[in-house]
């Protein structure tokens, strides 16, 4: 083995607390210390790695693919527990996990709402991240800084910590995590390390006395500029939140709700088609409860939809993960825990109360897919992008918006929201908000009257066959023109809500429409059924400091004034012969058939592997794939090397046996003199044998020997004299490797000797 000095471990030491402070930087992110596991997990894994490369003596190649295995075997407990067998075991999710939080974790982590949760692969994100660092700062240590130690090679180990520090602040947020102590922290440590390492270089020819002070004084001189010029950058230079460059706020989140129809355009499709079924059953709700759907807040002219990622004020719905941002405009009062299953529903929204704080999924289907929720903290919906279908359940903490009275509202100003695009106004329908605002002043009395005259000056009617009036769907310009100049104003929440906002924007001011359910819901009751006649719609308005107000402008009002109309005067018609009756009955007529109503995919595949012998088979599979698959690699790299050599004139083959004994007692662990004769060879390697106990240093001269005969002697050589060669190299390598012990066997399986030590 190898020997690593004091001096390397201290290295090894120094590096590993600049990962840690500089790693501390995800705690925005993360929103707590969580990560930490996974970020020290990761230190040690790559460290014992390069560790026990050296100690080893792996090459590069094999001390990268053991880190690689142990990143894989180790990570499961350090960065996602939660998906392990037992916690520690690897599984197939926490492995794919590993894999895929490497690769695309930190694209995600950017575009996910802070704290970060889910998906579950992002928790690989620090783990990786300081594995990598440890790794190579590691490797560099050990192999190539005691080559020749310089100040100038060991700030190159810096740039490793120095990037891990950047993507702390890069992928976090505006809000910077204790940025002036870490920052002299880092200074502090990595100028000490320098000066250190250039005082260990100085000569000691005035006396290790003067060596010593001039350590010291050069370490406090290092130690008191980090901490003065790290307290003013900190302190005096340190960006403001607004001014920080993080990589979330220059990216927009890549969901776009208008991917989706828009919820209010299916409208109609409760009230007629679902009006009896059961949508959905909720545990929790209270009395005066109203599930939330989706918001709306830009108008197309044909449709009221959800404003698109470049529109939305907070930039809409992101990834999020359990726990959910809180609004930006919302004054909260009482707690809501409910449950949510979806009975007759397939679609991506998720029906929500209030503004939410806690969102799990807990089917098992559903709750494979936690990384599909997007949320958006202002508008307080959520969407599961791989749809929500009859079973799907989830568990939603949230906190209720205060309805304050009208009257305290009287001195309160709308607050100023970025509104969505309005395009294609209705004319009518601008007439019609002047005219129902009239002389109110103030910015409540003006909706509080479209609300009023709306209300009372309009009938409800769904379009339902037993509605006394027909109400055409649709919320587009036209059917808007057509609500205000009929001779009545006829429609339901769709129609209301869709003209009161447009309205209400008319006057200025920011608004939305809102769709949901109000079931009817007593005093008590553990759990509602929600059917498709509760469905509902709303308008909400922002005020400043109280949040965003409901308006209900829906007439109550079902009996629509008839018409009169002349009764058309009948008149007599000619009789007409009806022509003879066929008796023949239908059914004969028909040829009864008998169908086969087995399924195609069963004709065609009429044997399907059960999916538990997958999950098995990636669980085992996949660790023995990291384990042997190298080994498997190396081996047929050392066959390809034997045959090259065996080929070739007699004297070439009896060289490549030597060459092959050499390379293999290499990757046995030994070290040959790179530039030797073959004697010098074989005694070097007989030397070593003999320190650790082992013989053979016999057979290794007389091989050597005799292949020196063979090469320079000059004559033909007989090509069984190279075959005798190569039996003797290889039962001189078998002796030696069979006392070496199957540790050392083991791993020389992995070791591959690239160059070849050709003696001369």
């Amino acid at each position: 083995m190898n020997r690593i000095t004091p001096t390397q471990y201290a290295d090894l030491a120094v590096l590993s607390v600049l990962s840690l402070l500089a790693v501390a930087g995800f705690e925005t992110s993360f929103g707590g210390a969580d990560f930490l596991l996974a970020a020290v997990g990761g230190l040690l894994v790559g460290t014992a790695a390069a560790v026990a490369g050296t100690l080893f003596r792996f090459d590069l190649l094999t001390t990268v693919l053991v880190a690689i295995a142990a990143y894989f075997l180790f990570g499961t407990p350090f960065a996602m527990p939660a998906q392990g067998i037992a916690v520690v075991l690897p599984s197939l999710a926490s492995l794919s996990g590993l894999a895929i939080g490497a690769v695309y974790g930190w694209a995600d982590i950017v575009t996910i709402g802070t704290p970060v949760e889910a998906p579950y692969y992002v928790g690989a994100v620090p783990y990786v991240a300081t594995w990598l660092v440890s790794l190579v700062g590691s490797l560099l240590v050990l192999r190539w800084l005691p080559k020749r130690r310089t100040v100038l090679r060991a700030a190159v180990l810096l740039i490793g910590p120095v990037l891990l520090y950047l993507s702390g602040i890069l992928l976090g947020t505006d809000e910077a995590y204790l940025a002036a102590v870490r920052g002299i922290a880092f200074g502090t440590v990595a100028l000490v390390w320098l000066a250190w390492r250039r005082g260990s270089g100085l000569e000691t020819a005035a006396g290790e006395r003067r060596l010593v002070l001039r350590r010291i004084g050069g370490s406090a001189a290092v130690v008191g500029g980090a901490v003065v010029i790290g307290t003013v950058a900190g302190l005096a230079l340190a960006p403001a939140a607004e001014h920080r460059f993080v990589l979330r706020d220059e990216i927009v989140p890549p969901f776009d709700a208008r991917e989706f129809p828009s919820p209010l355009a299916g409208f109609r499709n409760y009230t007629k088609d679902l009006a009896e079924e059961p949508v959905f059953e909720v545990r929790g709700l209270e009395p005066g409860d109203v599930l939330r759907l989706a918001s709306m807040d830009a108008y197309t002219g044909r449709l009221y939809t959800v404003a698109g990622p470049e529109d939305a004020a907070d930039g809409g719905y992101a990834i999020v993960g359990e726990s959910l941002p809180e609004p930006s405009l919302a004054e909260l009062g009482s707690t809501r825990s409910i449950e949510v299953e979806a009975r007759d529903y397939d679609d991506v929204w998720l029906p929500t109360v209030g503004y939410g704080q806690r969102l799990r999924l807990i089917d098992r289907g559903t709750s494979e897919r936690a990384g599909d929720v997007r949320y958006d903290a202002d508008t307080g919906t959520a969407v599961l992008t791989s749809g929500l279908a009859a079973g799907g359940r989830y568990a939603l903490e949230a906190r209720m918006q205060v309805q304050p009275d009208p009257e305290s509202l009287a001195d309160v100003p709308v607050a100023r929201v970025d509104p969505a695009p309005v395009e294609d106004l209705p004319d009518v329908v601008a007439a019609k908000a002047e005219e129902y605002a009239g002389e109110e002043e103030s910015a409540i009395g003006q909706i509080r009257a479209i609300e009023t005259g709306l209300k009372t000056g309009g009938f409800l009617s769904h379009g339902l066959a037993s509605d006394s009036v027909a109400s055409r769907a649709g919320h587009g310009a036209d059917r808007l023109i057509e609500l205000f100049t009929r001779s009545q104003m006829v429609g339901d929440e769709e129609q209301y809500a869709a003209a009161m906002a447009l309205m209400v924007r008319q006057l200025g001011y920011p608004a939305r429409v809102v769709m949901g359910f109000a079931p009817e819901i007593e005093e008590g009751a553990e759990s509602v059924e929600v059917v498709g006649s509760d469905v509902t719609a709303w308008v909400e308005v922002p005020f400043e400091g109280v949040g965003w107000v409901a308006f209900h402008p829906t007439p109550d009002q079902v009996d629509v004034p008839q018409e009169q109309t002349p009764k058309p005067k009948s008149e007599p018609q000619p009789q007409v012969r009806q022509p003879p009756r066929n008796d023949a009955v239908e059914d004969e007529l028909l040829t009864t058939v008998e169908i086969d109503d087995t399924d195609d995919d069963e004709r065609e595949h009429p044997f399907q592997v059960p999916g538990w012998v997958w999950v098995v088979a990636g669980v085992v599979g996949i660790p023995l794939a990291i384990v042997f698959l190298p080994m498997l690699f190396v081996a047929l790299a050392k066959r390809r090397r034997r045959a090259r050599r065996l080929a070739g004139s007699a004297d070439r083959s009896s060289a490549g046996a030597w060459d092959e004994l050499v390379d293999r007692y290499t990757e046995l662990g030994f070290e040959p003199p790179e530039r030797a004769t073959r004697l010098q060879t074989a005694y070097a390697l007989g030397v070593q044998a003999g320190e650790q106990g082992l013989e053979g240093g016999a057979e290794l001269m007389a091989l050597a020997s005799a292949v020196d005969r063979d090469v320079f002697d000059g004559r033909a050589l007989e090509g069984e004299v190279a075959t005798a060669r190569w039996t003797e190299a290889d039962a001189a390598f078998a002796a030696v490797s069979a006392a070496a012990g199957g540790i050392r066997r083991l791993v020389s399986r992995y070791r591959y000797a690239r160059r070849s030590r050709r003696s001369r």
